[in-house]
């Protein structure tokens, strides 16, 4: 699989994400939206970045499993139940992010939502994933 991440300079330079990302492969992996869920399904964490890093632990952990790497996520969609804690936590969502899955961006989208599935999960997190 590659990927090319574009970054037009007619747009806005991207933090935290990539404009557009041109992935050609031929499995398409499709992530189910994961919250901060651990093993007896119970949402792990009271604050944003503690079940922001454990719902991206869960996306990637779904992606390991078909054996696909961080590298070759192609979209990413996080969903926030406040879009406002989303942006005031910006920058420790984004070492939590490099730390976890890496230096590359997929193409994101942040989506403020009324509630999730769990009532208690604040943010969830899918997306999809081209390999060879």
């Amino acid at each position: 699989m590659t990927t090319e991440r574009l970054n037009p300079p007619d747009l806005s330079p991207p933090r935290g994400f990539s404009h557009a990302v041109v992935a050609t492969g031929t499995r398409l992996v499709f992530l189910a939206g994961q919250t901060a869920l651990d093993t007896d399904g119970k949402i792990e964490g009271d604050g944003l970045p503690e079940q922001f890093e454990k719902a991206l632990t869960n996306l990637l952990t779904a992606l390991h499993a078909s054996g696909a790497a961080p590298a070759d996520l192609a979209r990413v969609t996080v969903y926030a139940t406040d879009v406002a804690d989303y942006r005031a936590h910006a920058a420790e969502l984004g070492r939590i992010w490099r730390r976890l899955a890496g230096q590359d961006y997929p193409a994101m989208a942040v989506v403020e939502v009324v509630r999730l599935w769990d009532e208690q999960a604040l943010v969830e997190i899918d997306g999809f994933a081209v390999l060879p």
